[in-house]
């Protein structure tokens, strides 16, 4: 009886130190396996022969000369560098000034505030099949420009191919900037109102207190932001497929849907491979140092 009641309380001990870890362990194993095993899959692959089934004969850096002599990738590549530029620039200073006119305490805050947050509860695919139809030379923006008695009033930007990447970054940025702003105003709330208070009865006009007081303190928010949309950036895919396709021809295509073209439609499976490992290293060049500045940071 006691050797019985002994063990109940050593297995009661044993499931109340292991139990979180027990409960957990399955979709760990699972993110193990379907998440970093295939990775690690894909980069192996990315140094084999494989076309259109895989192929496990080890060919060297054969796919990574092949990606980066067509000049498709290239393409993808100054797409890329253009929207992330842009989508970046346009959200921040948006984000910013948005949260700056909402930190005023204007009346009917709660409202505005949903309404520029609202882009983001879409999905980018609804984002661009919406933008799809407003840029849309026979029944968007230019026909309704049109019709009111601009007859040469021009905004073909989405068929023309070295405007449509353009159309992919307006659309982004009004998907995204009230995220930022969210960002932002809630860095804005934090700081003390004492410090505001002391700058403007030392005669600091509003500009100078954000620009010299509230700005730097709210820094770290400018980093994390950067973070969030280049990562958004460098993976766009459904964005792009949902408002141009990557057309006209390829002259909006990026990594992401250059990856899935060479991948599914081509049936090239080593350069999709190739290039689905350049995109990772991209990302992980811009994680990594914004994990080891979390990481140095003192807790509280």
């Amino acid at each position: 009886m006691a050797s019985s009641k002994t063990g109940r309380v050593v297995f009661d001990r044993f499931l109340e130190r292991w139990l979180p870890q027990i409960v957990v362990s399955p979709l760990f194993a699972t993110s193990l396996l379907f998440v970093y095993g295939f990775i690690a899959w894909t980069v192996y692959i990315s140094f084999t022969k494989s076309g259109v089934m895989p192929n496990y004969t080890f060919s060297g850096l054969s796919q990574y000369i092949r990606l980066w002599t067509t000049p498709r990738w290239l393409v993808a590549l100054e797409n890329l560098f253009i929207f992330t530029s842009l989508f970046i620039v346009g959200c921040m200073v948006i984000g910013l000034l948005l949260a700056i006119l909402l930190d005023q305490r204007i009346r009917s805050e709660g409202l505005i505030r949903t309404i520029y947050l609202y882009p983001m509860a879409l999905s980018f695919i609804v984002t661009g099949t919406a933008w799809k139809w407003i840029l849309n030379p026979t029944l968007g923006i230019e026909k309704i420009v049109q019709n009111l008695g601009f007859e040469n009033f021009n905004f073909d930007w989405l068929v023309d191919p070295k405007m449509a990447i353009y159309t992919v970054v307006i659309a982004g940025v009004w998907q995204s900037s009230g995220y930022v702003m969210a960002l932002f105003l809630a860095g804005l709330r934090s700081v003390d109102d004492e410090i505001i208070k002391a700058a403007a009865i030392d005669g600091a006009g509003p500009v100078r207190i954000y620009a010299t007081i509230i700005l730097p303190i709210v820094r770290p928010v400018f980093f994390s932001a950067f973070v969030i949309l280049s990562h958004l950036a460098i993976k766009s895919f459904d964005l792009v497929m949902a408002l141009t396709g990557g057309g006209p021809g390829y002259a909006t295509d990026v990594p992401a849907t250059f990856m899935y073209s060479f991948a599914f439609q081509r049936s090239e499976l080593g350069t999709a491979a190739a290039s689905a490992v350049m995109m990772l290293v991209t990302i992980t060049a811009i994680y990594v140092p914004y994990l080891y500045s979390e990481l140095r940071r003192p807790a509280k």
